[in-house]
């Protein structure tokens, strides 16, 4: 009877680690499949873009200020692209980093369990919305209301594409600094109470300060999805590659022209083909610095609150 009991258990044993061996490896598999996906990126990126380069002069791809990459004669000056991504996201930084904030103190600070209930689910709703719908929404309800404030405003401008870039990316700001602001230990706002502070002083001279490393770890990863954003933008902004110091005029981000020439148009193999994948390169690069820094900003201001 002991011997049936033995080889049971020793069954039952070896079944689990057979299933635990094999979920080891499925999980494996996964972490393998998503390394060769990503180096399969790289080189695809590096392989085209070093095609392009042999017949472009880095300098006048990354310094140029003409990019007219499909007409006689080309230019290839990456500046106007870039140009208009960078105001595209300024704009929505500065429309979603303080709303984005304000919304995470009062839902971990000040907002009631009931409220809290209601209103998180509600805001992270708007990042479920596809980005097509905001590009629409951008021309048919944002624009038209600019032009009330701004007459000489075009149909396609860096304003109204800002304005719903920041709206895309507000939930993420939110909730990413909410749950940085909700680690912090009670302790440290018990203590500030105890010291005389008030809900003021300490959500901004305790909790925030506290948090910092998860905040500004949301307000980098907004911005890094901000740049890489394609349909919206392609949308409300337009296709005019230009360096313009206005929000309203038409402007086109390096993700809109990589949807534009993505269209069939250009002939596979030819140098205007090969510029989409130098521009993905450099947008790949750009995205990468920044959660390179994220990443460092975590672990920089996490050591100083443990």
């Amino acid at each position: 009877m002991m011997m049936q009991v033995k080889q049971r258990e020793s069954i039952s044993k070896g079944r689990v680690r057979w299933l635990e061996s094999l979920i080891h490896s499925g999980l494996g598999l996964c972490a393998l499949i998503s390394i060769i996906t990503t180096a399969s990126i790289i080189f695809i990126l590096a392989k085209e873009s070093f095609g392009f380069f042999q017949h472009v002069a880095p300098a006048d791809f990354f310094l140029g200020t003409s990019w007219v990459p499909m007409f006689e004669p080309s230019a290839f000056g990456v500046l106007p692209l870039l140009w208009g991504t960078l105001v595209v996201t300024f704009g929505a930084a500065v429309i979603s980093i303080p709303m984005g904030l304000a919304s995470a103190i009062y839902l971990s600070e000040y907002a009631t369990a009931s409220k809290r209930a209601i209103i998180k689910p509600v805001l992270e709703l708007l990042a479920g919305i596809p980005t097509v719908v905001y590009g629409y929404f951008a021309l048919t309800f944002v624009t038209p209301l600019l032009k009330i404030l701004f007459p000489e405003i075009q149909v396609f401008n860096a304003l109204s594409a800002a304005i719903v870039v920041g709206i895309m990316v507000l939930p993420m700001i939110a909730t990413l600094s909410d749950n940085a602001l909700r680690a912090v230990p009670d302790s440290l706002r018990q203590g500030a109470y105890a010291l005389g502070a008030t809900s003021y002083e300490v959500t901004t001279q305790v909790v925030v300060p506290a948090g910092l490393s998860g905040v500004m770890a949301s307000f980098l990863l907004a911005i890094s999805r901000a740049i890489g954003e394609t349909m919206a933008v392609t949308l409300a902004a337009g296709a005019t590659p230009n360096l313009s110091f206005t929000f309203l005029e038409s402007i086109q981000t390096m993700t809109a022209y990589i949807v534009q020439v993505s269209m069939g148009d250009t002939p596979s193999g030819s140098v205007a083909y090969q510029n989409m994948f130098a521009v993905a390169a450099l947008l790949f690069v750009i995205t990468l610095l920044l959660n390179i820094v994220s990443q460092w900003i975590l672990r920089r201001y996490r050591e100083v609150y443990q």
